[in-house]
């Protein structure tokens, strides 16, 4: 029995996840002129890029969920967690983990991707930091 197509890898023939990286963003926008700050994490966190051949969108990706973290209220923080599922608060801890390892942490100031790791663990417990860790999908 012939098993060579097991080892096909059909993500480096998704050619659509950029455009639904983009499309998202344009959503979160929108949400975000709407002071929707629950429904503009829920957009970016429910369909997260994985793969080795979506970097572009990753990185799009990435950067609207620092633009929607840049733009929440430190008191709305809890809340919002609160609102999000267990895999939206286990995506959400990985892109944070992912914007510290950034040089420099990009466009976005240290002490705003603390803020929510703190934030995070205190409602999320400790472990979505070792669900983060131990998943091999990579944001």
């Amino acid at each position: 029995m012939d098993n060579a197509f097991r080892k096909i890898d059909i993500d480096i023939y998704d050619e659509d996840v950029l455009d639904d990286a983009k499309q998202r963003q344009n959503a979160v926008r929108g949400a975000l002129a709407r002071s929707d700050v629950v429904g503009a994490l829920n957009i970016v966190l429910e369909n997260a890029p994985y793969g080795p051949h979506v970097e572009e969108a990753k990185t799009v990706t990435l950067q609207t969920l620092l633009t929607i973290l840049n733009t929440t209220k430190a008191t709305e923080i809890p809340g919002v967690i609160r609102s999000l599922s267990q895999d939206g608060q286990d995506t959400l801890m990985k892109y944070l983990y992912k914007g510290m390892a950034m040089p420099g942490w990009g466009d976005i100031s240290g002490s705003v991707l603390l803020g929510w790791h703190e934030k995070l663990t205190e409602v999320a417990g400790t472990g979505c930091i070792v669900r983060t860790m131990t998943d091999r999908r990579t944001v």
